[in-house]
């Protein structure tokens, strides 16, 4: 379904669902009750429901890369001392750049793990951390997954994204020079890592996601480029705080708002995504790690 005829209710329901307990079956009922324009309520949540397989944008096969699952060390998370995330490199012996891709808040699904394929192609190391691991991994489907992830200790949470950059920053392949990025909840972790981390992240590029506490933003030292949709309220509510603390404290930083767009437009696997937005942000997301990532 195109995204000009889903109604804007339907929108809210879906954003609602995704960042909530809602169940995939309460969505569906209360869509199915909405009145809207055009159409189905219920056709139009069930089309924006993701689809990975025609989304995938890069093969797990491509020679350009090589994708490997790899266990690391994390002490003080939820993975009792281990976790695992997906490693992808570029074609050729390094050491690379090294870029840290964080998920959404429902784990490790096929589009992260599509991104960050999409990131080695680029020339970049890239390592996508699995928070669901200690439950088992990703179970396959989002539904599960977001509902595995909001059953973790936040906080060890943290500590098990925060061990994966560290674990990345330190590969053998990488070159020492760490960004990461990283879609809603893992937007929100971008600039979290950028707080915690300080001088060891490089540089930052989250999307869409939760800003971090003002009195932390002393703390970054990372280059930041933060991509903000238009349509967003939620997360647009810290925006100008957390640009006002960037300014205040001499964070080199830049900010971007994509006209038109709503929460996930950089997602191709539901119709909130916006082809030529997605298509800006991504080139401006490599040109940026590629400036400050260097050797």
């Amino acid at each position: 379904m195109d995204e000009q005829k889903i109604d804007p209710k339907i929108y809210a329901l879906y954003d609602e669902y995704c960042h909530s307990g809602m169940e995939r079956r309460e969505f569906l009922r209360r869509a199915a009750a909405m009145a809207v324009v055009g159409g189905s309520g219920l056709a139009m949540a069930q089309a924006l429901l993701p689809d990975y397989a025609a989304a995938q944008t890069v093969s797990f096969t491509d020679p350009r890369i090589k994708a490997t699952y790899e266990l690391y060390d994390s002490p003080g998370g939820n993975g009792e001392e281990e976790m695992r995330g997906y490693l992808v490199q570029p074609a050729g012996s390094g050491p690379f750049p090294a870029v840290l891709v964080i998920h959404e808040n429902r784990g490790l699904n096929p589009h992260i793990e599509d991104v960050a394929r999409r990131a080695a192609v680029e020339g970049f190391l890239a390592f996508a951390p699995d928070g669901l691991w200690p439950l088992g991994g990703y179970p396959g489907n989002d539904d599960d997954g977001k509902v595995m992830q909001r059953s973790l200790d936040r906080d060890k949470l943290m500590v098990d994204l925060l061990n994966g950059a560290k674990f990345l920053k330190d590969h053998p392949l990488s070159n020492g020079k760490l960004g990461a990025t990283g879609f809603c909840f893992g937007g929100g972790v971008t600039n979290w890592l950028a707080t915690e981390m300080g001088a060891d992240l490089a540089a930052g590029v989250p999307f869409y996601g939760r800003s971090p506490e003002a009195a932390d933003v002393p703390n970054i030292k990372a280059a930041m480029m933060v991509q903000y949709a238009e349509e967003d309220p939620r997360i647009n509510a810290g925006k100008d705080e957390y640009e006002a603390a960037l300014k205040a404290n001499g964070v080199d930083y830049r900010m971007f708002v994509y006209p038109g767009t709503k929460h996930g437009f950089h997602n191709n696997s539901t119709p909130r995504y916006d082809e030529t937005q997605a298509k800006i942000a991504w080139e401006r997301t490599v040109a940026h790690f590629r400036e400050h990532l260097a050797g």
